[in-house]
Formats: structure tokens, sequence, C-alpha cells
């Protein structure tokens, strides 16, 4: 259940993206303290990227990011990443250890590959509600509403509706 919900999600990114100009995409949102769906997107794709390119050695740290200007630039590059990460994505639960430097000490957390994918999938989720945010500037751009929309709130709306 969870790989198909991250694919939704990255559906639902890549498809938005395609929608955009590079001009669009690169564009400040001063409601964003100036930062671009194209900064927020960048930072869903490299952290999926951290995960998948860090997946063998077994130790992930998300602070090792390459922070490719590119991907916040350029739209098509932008997706060719998304489908890379779709691609990648379905691999076996396995132990992971997490590193993060903390005022400058070394932590190591045990963690496993599907707790990571659900990790990603809420920060993908966050951000996506940024980049609506974003979005609302350009009144010729239809997003669905539950675009960025944690999936928890989703089926709670759904039960009141009922």
């Amino acid at each position: 259940m969870l790989i198909p919900a991250i694919k939704k999600a990255l559906n639902e990114l890549s498809d938005l993206v395609s929608k955009l100009s590079d001009n669009e995409y690169c564009f400040p949102c001063y409601d964003l303290s100036n930062a671009s769906i194209g900064e927020h997107t960048r930072h869903i794709i490299e952290m999926f990227q951290c995960l998948e390119n860090q997946y063998e050695k077994g130790i992930v740290n998300y602070d090792n990011r390459k922070r490719d200007n590119l991907i916040q630039t350029n739209t098509t590059f932008a997706n060719e990443c998304i489908a890379v990460i779709l691609n990648q994505i379905e691999k076996p639960n396995k132990n992971l250890q997490l590193q993060q430097i903390v005022d400058k000490e070394e932590l190591f957390i045990e963690s496993n590959y599907h707790r990571e994918l659900l990790y990603n999938f809420e920060h993908c989720i966050h951000h996506q509600a940024l980049i609506k945010v974003a979005i609302l500037q350009y009144a010729t751009i239809a997003i669905d509403e539950n675009f960025g929309v944690a999936r928890s709130t989703i089926e709670y709306r759904n039960q009141c509706v009922q």
C-alpha cells in the first residue's frame, strides 16, 4: 500500500511540474519566503534520491544531498528524476542506519527501508502543500484539491461527508 501511495504522490507532482513553464517553476513565491516551486520539488526529489542511492550501503544521511540546481530550474530534468525514482523505489525492506550530525555530534539511528520510504512520503506531502500555496499565484493552472493533503486528512474528510 505504501509504494502505490508514493507513486501516486510523485505522479501528481510530475503532472503538475509538466504544466509549468521553466519560468513559472523557478519564480520566487513571496508567501514561501521567496522559495520557488522548483526548490521545493528539488528537495522532495533529492530526499528520495538519498534513500535510493544509499540503500545498498545501508547508511542513509539526508544531509549528503547533491543539491542539483538543474532539478529546481528545469521542469524536464525534474520529471526525468521523478521517473527514475518511480522505477527504483520497489526494493526489499531491509535494516538501515540513519546518520545525522546534530550539534556536532554524529548520531546513528536504527531504521529500515520501509520506515524511510514512509518518512519520504510524508515529507513529500508536506512540500506539496507548500507547492500548492505557490500554485495559487497562477490562475490558469488547475490543481487537485487533495494535492498536498495528508492521506489521513483525506480519509477523515471522506468520513465526515458520509
